[in-house]
């Protein structure tokens, strides 16, 4: 016996065109997983704000300089983070508004 689909063919294939698959899925699901873990949360907030190293944002948000570099490389791995150095020290930052809009966009739909 064969179900019977309640869509129209149209609307089956909008569907079938939206849904990501493959790479493309794969890709999504590695970007949002950054915005799985609080440290993340904090350090991407942070950096949307200024650039830091991470001795400042270790003090700033009270964590451990060893946690921040991990989750910074972490983070850079992702694309979501570029870094410079100067002299010694290297300085991290969002990369673009793209990052900070999404954290935007997660407050709002909670309602903050």
């Amino acid at each position: 016996m064969t179900e019977t689909l309640l869509l129209d063919r149209r609307t089956q294939s909008l569907v079938e065109g939206y849904v990501p698959e493959g790479e493309i899925l794969s890709s999504l699901v590695r970007f949002f997983s950054v915005f799985s873990d609080g440290t993340r949360l904090r350090i991407l907030s942070a950096l949307a704000i200024s650039e830091m190293c991470v001795t400042d944002i270790s003090r700033v948000l009270c964590i451990n300089q060893t946690t921040v570099s991990h989750q910074l490389r972490f983070l850079k791995d992702a694309g979501l983070v570029k870094t410079e150095r100067h002299g010694k020290i290297i300085f991290y930052s969002a990369v673009g508004e793209v990052v900070n809009d999404v954290l935007l966009q997660g407050v709002q739909f909670l309602g903050y």
